[in-house]
């Protein structure tokens, strides 16, 4: 069992204004046991639920870290098994709504899955569902060779959903070195607040983790939640961590004190900054519509 010292990080912003509500991100360090990764989602909610959060957020591969090839496969379930459904009971019990990045959902055959962001209301209903679109397959620089479309299919869909923190648009890690996705979530979509659940390698993670977060926020001028997992998971695998909540002016509001740690980090969404930022710089009356790049070439 890997026992993490538990934190829990506020923002100094505790007004209670209406424009304002709280969100809390998760880090972790999940392995290969069902149970013990459920005690200590259980934890996390229960802190977050007292530190006022509307929504927890937990990181990619939330339920399961497998310690050997085929080992997530052989886990994975569909949406109304009992794993989802012990995160669907959390969420009810704690009423509270629970992002969840990353989970194994059964594919079409015994040799592939998705990975699946769920989000479960206060209610303990999905809400929504996006399957990760961007594969990593990948060879590390000085680290493993990844090819997650062996045993992954892809989703097609982009997907926002409305929530008590602001319309949420919904991706999954490696999802975060593609702009596009999230120019769309934010123009086409209105998201408010992007949620991206990841397991990041340390070598990538030390190189681009905090730069492409704050670059999707700048952009996008959204807020960012950046649950990360934390730490070695096995022999094999070890996660960047350094979970993030970024404001859309890019600015790192709350994250843990130790990049590695289990805890949580908390902040408050203003809308009234949203709107501040998006008034006073406003990139969505300047963007020029695809077509008119399609114009330009040659």
């Amino acid at each position: 069992m890997i026992t993490c010292k538990s934190t829990v990080e506020m923002t100094s912003n505790t007004s209670s204004s209406s424009s304002l509500v709280r969100i809390a991100a998760a880090q972790m360090t999940s392995i290969n046991d069902l149970t013990t990764n459920f005690n200590t989602c259980s934890r996390l909610v229960k802190e977050a639920v007292e530190a006022g959060a509307k929504l927890i957020c937990f990181p990619e591969n939330f339920s399961f870290v497998g310690a050997k090839d085929g080992e997530s496969l052989s886990i994975a379930e569909p949406l109304n098994g009992p794993i989802m459904q012990k995160y669907c009971s959390l969420a009810r019990e704690s009423n509270i709504w629970l992002s969840l990045g990353g989970f194994q959902e059964k594919g079409p055959d015994d040799a592939h899955l998705c990975n699946t962001h769920v989000l479960v209301d206060d209610t303990g209903n999905i809400r929504s569902t996006y399957r990760k679109i961007h594969m990593f397959d990948v060879d590390v620089p000085g680290g493993m060779v990844y090819k997650e479309s062996s045993f992954t299919i892809e989703g097609k869909d982009i997907v926002a959903v409305d929530s008590p923190v602001g319309r949420l648009g919904v991706t999954v890690c490696y999802d975060l070195r593609f702009p596009e996705l999230y120019q769309q979530l934010r123009f086409q979509h209105q998201a408010q607040v992007l949620l991206v659940p990841a397991a990041f390698t340390k070598i990538t993670g030390e190189a681009h983790w905090e730069i492409l977060l704050r670059a999707r926020a700048i952009e996008t001028q959204c807020y960012v939640v950046a649950s990360a997992q934390a730490g070695k998971h096995n022999d094999k695998r070890e996660s960047y961590g350094d979970t993030l909540i970024i404001d859309p002016w890019g600015k790192v509001i709350s994250r843990l004190p130790d990049r590695v740690s289990t805890g949580i980090v908390v902040a408050d969404i203003d809308f009234s900054l949203i709107n501040s930022v998006r008034s006073r710089m406003p990139i969505s009356e300047h963007r020029k519509p695809l077509d008119f790049w399609k114009s330009v070439s040659s």
